[in-house]
């Protein structure tokens, strides 16, 4: 899938006669937001000058004007594709800040919402993946798998997409009966389809010769760039925020960190596909561990009274009107929390001046980090390549212009 486009020839002072052609901003892989200048010697990409800065939203100083607790679906827009994990994460850097008391359970069922959306995202990417080698049937097959999981997110917070999943403190209801079963159907379904998925693509030796040695990166150049999540453990690093940073009761579950050696294609792919395997082991542990007690923290200035007691008693208006209003004042203090994303790692560094809006605020985005790598990666590739090493890398549009 390459932008229809007459590539301009250009007689290089060595002699050469190279081609330059524009892959995107106008192109399907990459959504209107980037675009890669491919200086191209026959079909070999000789050099890749990239731009980012398409989309303009601003997320950090939108979020600088917002109140601690509105600044949830703001977080949506950077990975949509696992927006929950997105959500999550910003609610534990305000609770780290307020020195919020998280009750077991809220922590065991974020767990499950975040590897729900892990499993989401990892469909989505190696779906595409397929598809960019001309393997049509796993991406549909799968996708009817990836509607299990957005119908949770509906039963859980009336959302798919941008969720804005939960509150500051917790979540704003319990799962209910309809919610478990969901989860309950996805456990026993989505096995046998990653099975048959593995079994179209993992030997295919079309997809193999695509992929095997295609987009590789090593460790060391990995690490140089500062890559994480699935991308760098594709390399051979076993870094994981999960295991080496514990947050949310990680620590109580057992899973393994899928590894590769080469960092091409191929390793981001079967480790992405391991990381489902083991997604679906965890949310089995938290719910077979799930313990009892309340579905938020202490925090009532985060969450609505309920409606009886707003008509008919003062205090309880007085604090639906307080939180709706975003008048709640946050310690003053400094803090950096992050968390696994579905693409790396995910922080948010807050400071706070005791106000109701954040003082200064940085998102630490994956994608903005590891794609500055695509030049190095894709050059003396084949322009074929192009697109598919950049779906394996999993850019999300939405993290690269904050």
């Amino acid at each position: 899938m390459i932008e229809i486009q007459q590539p301009k020839e250009v007689i290089a002072p060595d002699g050469k006669q190279y081609s330059y052609l524009n892959l995107g901003p106008t192109h399907p892989a990459t959504h209107g937001i980037f675009q890669n200048v491919l200086k191209l010697d026959g079909e070999v990409i000789v050099e890749s000058t990239p731009t980012i800065g398409y989309i303009h939203r601003a997320f950090e100083k939108l979020a600088e004007r917002r109140p601690f607790g509105q600044i949830t679906p703001i977080t949506d827009r950077l990975n949509y594709c696992s927006a929950p994990i997105n959500n999550i994460g910003w609610h534990m850097a305000v609770e780290k800040l307020m020195g919020v008391d998280i009750p077991k359970r809220v922590q065991y069922l974020r767990v499950i919402i975040m590897e729900l959306a892990r499993i989401s995202d990892h469909i989505i990417c190696n779906a595409v993946i397929g598809v960019d080698t001309g393997a049509l049937t796993g991406f549909v097959y799968l996708f009817q798998q990836r509607e299990l999981v957005y119908e949770i997110y509906e039963e859980i917070c009336g959302t798919r997409l941008t969720t804005n999943i939960g509150r500051i403190g917790g979540f704003e209801r319990d799962f209910s009966p309809k919610a478990w079963e969901k989860i309950n159907r996805l456990l026993k379904e989505l096995p046998e389809v990653l099975k048959e998925f593995e079994g179209l693509l993992n030997r295919n030796r079309i997809f193999m010769d695509r992929t095997i040695g295609a987009g590789g990166i090593s460790a060391e150049r990995a690490l140089n760039y500062s890559f994480t999540g699935p991308n760098l453990r594709a390399a051979g690093i076993d870094y994981d925020v999960r295991v080496m940073n514990p947050y949310s009761s990680y620590q109580d579950f057992d899973f393994i960190i899928p590894v590769g050696k080469n960092g091409d294609v191929y390793d981001r792919y079967m480790v992405r596909q391991e990381e489902m395997w083991q997604s679906l082991s965890i949310i089995k542990q938290a719910m077979d561990k799930l313990p009892e007690g309340s579905y938020h923290a202490d925090v009532p200035e985060f969450y609505l009274p309920p409606k009886e007691q707003v008509y008919n008693n003062i205090e309880a208006l007085i604090y639906h009107f307080k939180i709706v209003m975003g008048e709640t004042e946050i310690p003053k203090g400094e803090i950096y929390h992050c968390v696994e994303g579905a693409n790396g790692e995910l922080g948010f560094y807050v400071i706070s001046d005791g106000g109701r809006t954040p003082y200064r605020l940085h998102f630490r985005r994956p994608c903005f980090i590891f794609y500055q790598a695509y030049p190095e990666i894709v050059k003396g590739s084949m322009l074929s390549d192009a697109i598919l090493t950049m779906s394996s890398m999993n850019v999300i549009a939405g993290e690269l212009d904050a």
